[in-house]
């Protein structure tokens, strides 16, 4: 009895341990499952496919064509940009690779305009990846029942369901007829509603075919950053031919845009744990004989041309070639000092019509201080009262403060001038004399405000004095171009005006002009 009660513990003992080593396998295995799962996925490699884009400037060849592709129907290549049908009624164009693309999984980015005069447009654009070339055809300038993939900007309602514009993927296995009553929304295998005609910048899509998953997002076209995406659509388990051609498409009807297309970059798609193919064995061994054999004859021409020159400009050997050109700090240096040079300009311009307006003060004062003159000696025999002696006298005190305030000013233009003309002469002083020059600035911005206070002063004064509208200025004699009070006044703040807005502008083109250093 002693040994079955043994036994019985010794088993509950061996149950107890191994339930507690499978609780434990179990807790350590849904943890692992919860960490694999909240690591985040690895991007995949890209890799960019020359032989299988295009993109400006120089974008078209001296006949017309397209590198590593082919054109066909109204498209018009340009240096910049593809042109796939122009704003004409019942225009069909497209653009194809020459080659066949056998990427597993690949990104294009299509840059694109579509612009057009009316409020409504028509019939669209197309990306295409297909087996065979659609070089004409009934969708969107291409050809129906094709073997792959469409990706549609659609801008006219066919339906009359107002859902358009709109991006539309629709899959085909050669065997189905598109639907364009219906706008594909009956074929489509994704699709969202975007407004991509007339935007301010270029429409960017970039359509992503990874894993068996094809994602479109898009640039609106409202922003210059190009990689503002947001997300379009998405079709999963989608199956694609291995094999085929890419190509863009477009056509117009009784309405019609201008459908341009300003790049198309392709990219292969690579998982993070595998290795790429390395670019020599996408080449064919006797076309790599061949472009090595060119490379050769040309290296020696090369060289046969350098010993040539050398012979006959032997004053020349031992120079770098690089200082025959403009380097970035040095361009960046002479926008500096052009932009100097102009603000120099500009305030010799002004410190001329500051001259020129204390000239005229002068003459004005000069004039007011005769006939003040003149009046004092009448008064004394009675034709003049008090009250006007007084105004005279205030009119000329008036006149003098205003001039010494134009004086200061002429002085601290005098003193801006010789501040940036001394910058100028310092060759590596670029942002020495910066500081004292926005000093000067201010000087000049204070003493314009005293002018303009002064004058305000003076016209306030004038306005609160009743007793002044019976009592006449004395007459001036007849004088060619004698100005009032009032219009110096009104030229005075404008002119003022004018400066502090000149003054505003070149301090931030010269904060800009900093932004290289």
């Amino acid at each position: 009895m002693a040994v079955s009660m043994e036994q019985r513990r010794a088993v509950s003992a061996l149950v107890l341990i191994l339930s507690f080593l499978t609780t434990l396998l179990f807790h350590q295995s849904v943890a692992d499952t919860a960490a694999a799962s909240s690591t985040p996925e690895e991007p995949p490699h890209r890799r960019f496919e020359y032989k299988y884009s295009f993109k400006g400037p120089h974008l078209a060849q001296t006949d017309g064509g397209i590198p590593f592709w082919v054109h066909s129907g109204n498209a018009i290549p340009s240096a910049d940009q593809v042109r796939i049908t122009p704003s004409l009624r019942s225009q069909r164009g497209s653009v194809w690779t020459k080659n066949k693309v056998s990427f597993e999984h690949w990104e294009a980015e299509v840059t694109f305009r579509v612009s057009g005069r009316g409020r409504m447009g028509a019939d669209g654009l197309a990306v295409w990846f297909t087996t065979g070339q659609g070089l004409d055809g009934p969708v969107y300038g291409a050809a129906d029942n094709w073997n792959g993939i469409g990706i549609f900007f659609d801008s006219f309602d066919n339906d009359g369901k107002k859902n358009n514009p709109a991006i539309i993927v629709v899959g085909n296995n050669g065997k189905l007829v598109y639907d364009h009553q219906n706008d594909g929304s009956t074929q489509a295998l994704g699709t969202c509603l975007r407004d991509f005609r007339n935007k301010p910048y270029p429409i960017r899509a970039k359509i992503t075919y990874y894993k068996k998953t094809l994602t479109v997002m898009i640039n609106n076209g409202f922003t210059p950053n190009k990689d503002d995406y947001e997300f379009c659509t998405k079709v999963d388990n989608m199956i694609i031919p291995k094999e085929g051609f890419f190509g863009l498409s477009a056509a117009t009807g009784g309405l019609a845009d201008d459908h341009d297309v300003l790049s198309f970059l392709l990219f292969r798609l690579s998982e993070p744990g595998q290795q790429p193919p390395p670019p020599e064995s996408e080449i064919p061994k006797e076309e790599k004989d061949k472009y090595q054999e060119e490379f050769q004859n040309f290296q020696q021409e090369l060289d046969k041309k350098k010993e040539e020159f050398q012979k006959e400009h032997p004053d020349v050997q031992g120079e770098p070639i690089e200082d025959l050109y403009e380097s970035v700090n040095d361009r960046e240096i002479r926008q500096v000092f052009e932009g100097q040079n102009q603000i120099h300009l500009e305030i010799k311009q002004l410190h001329r019509q500051l001259a020129m307006i204390l000239d005229e003060q002068r003459r004005y004062v000069s004039v007011i201080t005769d006939e003040v003159a003149k009046r004092v000696t009448n008064a004394e025999t009675g034709q003049l009262d008090a009250a006007s002696q007084q105004q005279l006298s205030s009119v000329v005190m008036s006149q003098q403060e205003i001039l010494k305030n134009l004086n200061d000013l002429r002085n601290s233009f005098y003193e801006s001038l010789k501040q940036i003309g001394s910058a100028q002469q310092q060759g590596n002083a670029v942002g020495l004399g910066s500081y004292e020059t926005i000093q000067h600035f201010n000087d000049i911005k204070e003493h314009l405000h005293v002018v303009k206070r002064d004058v305000e002063h003076l016209v306030q004064r004038n306005s609160q004095n009743p007793s002044e509208k019976a009592v006449k200025c004395p007459e001036l004699p007849p004088m060619p171009a004698c100005l009032s009070t009032v219009h110096f006044a009104v030229f005075i703040v404008v002119q003022s005006v004018l400066f502090f807005c000149y003054i505003m502008y070149k301090s931030q083109q010269e904060a800009a002009a900093k932004k290289f250093f």
